[in-house]
């Protein structure tokens, strides 16, 4: 499937690519987007939690199903 248009992050990442970085640099350049997701992620799951009054014990049982 062809995607119709380019998302923002797509585009920069057009632009990151265009120079040819080396190996190291795209492995940093995916560890930074790790990162961010990843802390994004974690961020969103405590805002959630606190919202809605999810226990550790919730949060435990459900890794555990």
């Amino acid at each position: 499937m062809v995607a119709d248009k380019l998302s923002p992050l797509q585009l920069e990442l057009l632009n990151v690519y265009s120079f040819q970085p080396s190996d190291q640099d795209l492995q940093a350049v995916k560890k930074l987007l790790a990162d961010y997701f990843s802390n994004k992620l974690v961020d969103n799951v405590a805002k959630a939690v606190d919202e809605k009054g999810i226990s550790q014990n919730d949060l435990d049982g459900w890794l555990n199903e």
